[in-house]
């Protein structure tokens, strides 16, 4: 039971990838998004209904807040390119993540690599994330109230 939520999501998500929904491909999907259930084998953990709209809608906050802070930091890094001066303070900063589980850490890294003039690096062992920025003052003028933010939401989502 605790696979059918994840296989529906993972087929739902070739579909919409592969924009074929036609009755061979859909049993492609299943295949393919049963392949990773197996190879992932995730912990059974029961489904708890109770937090389900609470968990929906911390997705959609963190979705519509990585949306403005892509928005937001695409206008930025065209700023930098675009300026005379090409005022770049570009270089790699260290970052403490604020989630303790890897999947946080993980979804924490992705939304860094996917804002433009910003770009995930590497990950220590204790959680230090190190970023390459194009503007390194603002990075860590931001980066505290950022990754508490997002800590906040991903545990409303999987805890």
């Amino acid at each position: 039971m605790h696979t059918i939520i994840p296989i529906f999501f993972l087929i739902f998500t070739y579909l919409a990838l592969s924009n074929n929904f036609q009755v061979d491909n859909l049993i492609l999907g299943f295949f393919i998004a049963a392949g990773i259930m197996v190879l992932l084998r995730l912990p059974k953990r029961p489904v708890m209904w109770r937090r389900l709209p609470t968990a929906l809608m911390s997705a959609v906050v963190y979705t519509a807040v990585l949306l403005f802070n892509m928005f937001r930091s695409g206008i930025r890094t065209a700023r930098i390119i675009l300026h005379p001066k090409l005022p770049i303070k570009s270089g790699i900063v260290g970052i403490r993540a604020a989630s303790k589980s890897e999947l946080g850490r993980a979804l924490n890294a992705h939304a860094i690599s996917l804002t433009p003039g910003e770009l995930f690096v590497e990950m220590d062992e204790d959680g230090t994330m190190y970023i390459h920025s194009l503007d390194v003052d603002l990075t860590l003028k931001q980066a505290e109230a950022t990754q508490q933010y997002q800590e906040d939401i991903l545990t409303k989502i999987f805890d």
